[in-house]
């Protein structure tokens, strides 16, 4: 098998344009590792003032693996389908080019008017997007679908109910349970593509022992969904190994890389024998020239998303709020604030300047195509 340089792959540059947006906090799972989008757990936390928020698990057994350190200042509220989330989503376009909204939580498919909030996003012309572990989505996917749902971004946290039981909370880790919980993403992934919308299957891979897992999603469900291997921010060197892993296994060859100009994602698309795509997504060390020059977690280890682009959010009973860091909720703006910042001019300048120069870098050093891999 022919080894090839990720430097000699044809790259193409992505200006980022898309907005996330934190629907809900509820969520059926209590995955060990949840970053909850850098909030605080709703449920595990009404009725405590900003600087009492707790990480500890507490009924819901879930957590929030940042809380203890970013300055999260709010509970995030569930955003309402009405006239000030549209208004909301109209000030973001306004003040950042956007042309996609990518909804997250807790779980997404949770929330009660779903497919009103994604047809508010149409009516703006915005491609939606979500991200979801796929407990509910064979309930909701038609009506989203209808509604106008581009993709589903499935989280993979298990294969099966031993693996998914593993990295839960003590009382949710029931394989019993968990297999429940497989048997409603298999009726998610099956919905979905009825109905046309894309799937893709997202699956962490720290290390050598997760391997056969990874194996397992791309044989069952590799030719339904788009599989993306995804980097283990905490050991990317291990991560990235058992990631070279699974390629030769599969005896998977690159045939590009994709660079999100403007946040940290980047990928390599792989082409498998039989045809199918595999992606291998890492982080780029990106950060905001002004926002993180002086941040506490700006260096190699303490910094793991990099900057990764803008979140929405509403805080409850107050304001919609947004983001640029999930280490750094103390940096959190309310929209109102931060359509007039410096730093939403900063973020919008960012974005131009690395589209700017990565494609000139890029157009400017492209190596040759390799004859017979495109």
């Amino acid at each position: 098998m022919t080894t090839i340089d990720p430097n000699d792959l044809p790259v193409t540059v992505v200006p980022d344009r898309t907005l996330r947006v934190k629907i809900i906090d509820a969520c059926g799972l209590a995955c060990t590792f949840c970053h909850n989008e850098g909030t605080p757990v709703t449920t595990d936390n009404l009725g405590r003032q900003t600087g009492q928020f707790t990480a500890t698990p507490g009924r819901s057994g879930r957590v929030s693996i940042y809380l203890t350190t970013n300055g999260a200042n709010f509970l995030p509220e569930r955003i309402k389908a009405d006239s000030d989330f549209a208004l909301a989503l109209s000030a973001m376009r306004g003040s950042l080019p956007t042309t996609e909204v990518h909804f997250t939580g807790g779980e997404p498919t949770l929330h009660p008017e779903l497919p009103a909030l994604i047809r508010i996003a149409r009516r703006l012309g915005l491609t939606v997007g979500l991200t979801s572990n796929g407990e509910n989505g064979a309930a909701v996917v038609p009506e989203c679908a209808a509604a106008g749902l581009d993709r589903i971004n499935l989280s993979v946290f298990g294969t099966t109910p031993e693996e998914l039981a593993a990295v839960q909370a003590p009382r949710l880790a029931s394989p019993k349970l968990a297999a429940r919980k497989l048997d409603a993403l298999a009726a998610t992934i099956e919905t979905a593509t009825r109905h046309g919308v894309k799937v893709s299957a997202n699956i962490v891979i720290p290390n050598h022992d997760h391997v056969t897992r990874v194996l397992r999603v791309i044989e069952e469900h590799g030719r339904a969904v788009t599989v993306r291997m995804l980097v283990n921010l905490e050991d990317d060197g291990a991560s990235r190994t058992a990631m070279q892993e699974v390629v030769d296994h599969l005896e998977a060859v690159p045939v590009r890389r994709i660079i999100t100009a403007g946040a940290s994602d980047q990928r390599t698309r792989y082409r498998l024998p039989d045809g199918r795509t595999l992606y291998a997504k890492s982080i780029r060390p990106v950060r905001l020239p002004e926002t993180c020059t002086g941040c506490r977690f700006n260096n190699d280890q303490d910094c793991q998303e990099g900057y990764y682009g803008v979140r929405l959010y509403r805080a409850q009973n107050g304001p919609f709020m947004v983001g640029v860091c999930i280490q750094r909720m103390d940096l959190c703006l309310t929209l109102g604030e931060f359509v007039m910042s410096q730093r939403c001019a900063e973020v919008r300048d960012f974005r131009d300047e690395e589209t700017a120069r990565l494609t000139a870098l890029h157009q400017a050093t492209a190596a040759p195509h390799v004859r017979g891999l495109l």
